[in-house]
């Protein structure tokens, strides 16, 4: 009785936890962008990985629209086998600048397609790597996603992180940025490594005067003792004293 009523809290677990997986599974599987987190002012490559979440159709597009607000200087994508990508450019309203030199438009959208093919199948995934930088001085950068399937069917990844922490229905891609530490400059730097050098040939010339002397002491010793055994031992023939 006992081992039957243990068996019915296993299938009721189990069951339970399929269900449980069944429903956080299609959440999970959106478009992200990864890494994650990245540092402001720098460069850095992300890849958007993009899911399959149909059962019958096959993905044919993705469009990945780039923060207007903040916007990137430089930006440059990798090739994938079977897809071409075309990146689109917009007027900024205030210009940046990117080395010294300012410029008055940058890359907003990168749209994607798959040659006949080279869709990505249900059950698979792809991904679509582009090369960013500088980033900008902000928290984070939001990618809205635009993914298109072979029945026509667009899922739009496009919200943007709530406020309490938790995940939207349609999250949309969101890198994180974190402030480049403060980083000592030379001339700070200069007269502690000086010093450090100083001080390491002194100690290392100090240690060299040490271990000769205590070598030449040793040696006056051993030199010593071999002397007062030759005058302690009594010639052959010799007449020991008392």
């Amino acid at each position: 009785m006992k081992q039957t009523a243990l068996r019915r809290a296993a299938t009721v677990s189990a069951v339970a936890a399929v269900f449980l997986l069944g429903l956080a599974g299609p959440a999970a599987a959106h478009v992200t962008v990864n890494p994650g987190s990245a540092t402001q002012g720098g460069y850095t490559k992300v890849s958007f990985r993009v899911p399959n979440e149909s059962d019958t159709a096959s993905t044919t597009k993705l469009e990945i629209n780039l923060p207007v607000e903040s916007p990137i200087g430089s930006v440059s994508v990798k090739p994938v086998p079977g897809w071409t990508a075309a990146p689109e450019k917009s007027k900024l309203t205030t210009p940046v600048k990117v080395h010294d030199s300012e410029i008055t438009e940058a890359v907003t959208k990168i749209t994607w397609t798959a040659a006949a093919g080279s869709e990505i199948k249900p059950g698979t995934f792809q991904e679509f790597d582009v090369s960013l930088g500088p980033l900008p001085q902000v928290d984070k950068m939001v990618f809205k996603a635009l993914q298109t399937y072979s029945d026509g069917t667009i899922v739009r990844w496009i919200d943007e992180p709530t406020t309490d922490g938790t995940e939207p229905e349609s999250p949309a891609p969101v890198l994180k940025l974190a402030a480049a530490s403060a980083a000592p400059s030379a001339a700070a730097s200069a007269p502690a490594a000086v010093a450090t050098g100083e001080e390491s040939d002194s100690g290392g010339s100090g240690a060299a005067w040490g271990i000769a002397g205590l070598v030449a002491g040793l040696a006056g010793l051993v030199l010593g003792l071999l002397a007062y055994r030759k005058a302690a031992t009594p010639a052959p023939g010799a007449t020991p004293t008392a």
